[in-house]
């Protein structure tokens, strides 16, 4: 498996130090980038994609919580882990869905299980075949169409092939059977709105999944849930209570 590519942002140069260390010393991770403020980072990600971001909470510029949100608008799979002085935000990290939170001063082996368990979830996530059997519910009745404003004018999405809504790039993007896609800028929010309830879900502030076609959920990171999808190779997230809440609907 080719090595976890990892970023950091802290506006102290000797954190940032320690963190390019422990990264060093980490098997199977690689630094990609460094920045000193939440905007730099934001621009680090554009230029290099990376798997997984380690940042401060308190810095110049763009703070790390707002940062997050930015990063999760362009990809709600990256892991973000924050590494910070001040335990009082992580209620925020809670809410943006961060893989880990490590207060410092963290001893260096804390930092590199995390790592280890990001390594783990990736390469498991990128190996997973064959998934768990579908959850046994009802199936829905056939959900009609959907009507999409886009650039090009309109398109109109056969719900029955429509398997996950997420957001994507800034844009919200629609995962179709046979490797359809299509992209609008409704929002998320509103889309959930015209979906009927009784075979989409919404599982995460980023995902829209269909009912019928869930495959398996598994643990990923400390609030969070990974599902895969019958028809494509695109997961979603679920969040704890959202779990909860699904859990429920299958009783």
């Amino acid at each position: 498996m080719n090595p976890i590519r990892i970023a950091i942002a802290d506006d102290d140069a000797g954190m940032r130090l320690v963190m390019r260390k422990i990264i060093e010393r980490a098997e199977g991770c690689e630094l990609v980038g460094e920045a000193e403020n939440g905007e730099e980072l934001l621009q680090l990600y554009d230029r290099e994609q990376p798997d997984a971001v380690i940042l401060d909470v308190e810095m110049p510029e763009m703070d790390g919580i707002s940062c997050a949100r930015a990063l999760q608008d362009r990809n709600p799979l990256l892991v973000i882990i924050f590494a910070t002085a001040h335990e009082q935000y992580m209620g925020d990290a809670f809410e943006v869905y961060a893989f880990d939170y490590l207060l410092k001063p963290f001893k260096v082996d804390r930092a590199l299980n995390t790592l280890q368990r990001v390594r783990l979830r990736l390469r498991t996530h990128a190996e997973e075949t064959q998934p768990a059997p579908a959850l046994s519910r009802p199936a829905a009745r056939p959900g009609g169409r959907l009507m999409l404003k886009g650039r090009e004018g309109l398109a109109f999405v056969d719900l029955d092939t429509l398997l996950i809504v997420q957001r994507e790039d800034r844009m919200t993007v629609l995962y179709c059977e046979n490797d359809q896609r299509y992209v609008t800028a409704e929002s998320l929010s509103d889309l959930d709105e015209r979906l009927p309830d009784e075979m989409f879900f919404r599982t995460h502030k980023s995902y829209i999944v269909n009912l019928n076609r869930i495959e398996s959920i598994t643990p990923y990171g400390r609030w969070t849930y990974v599902i895969k999808i019958q028809g494509t190779p695109h997961d979603a997230l679920i969040t704890h209570e959202r779990f909860e809440a699904l859990q429920k609907m299958f009783l």
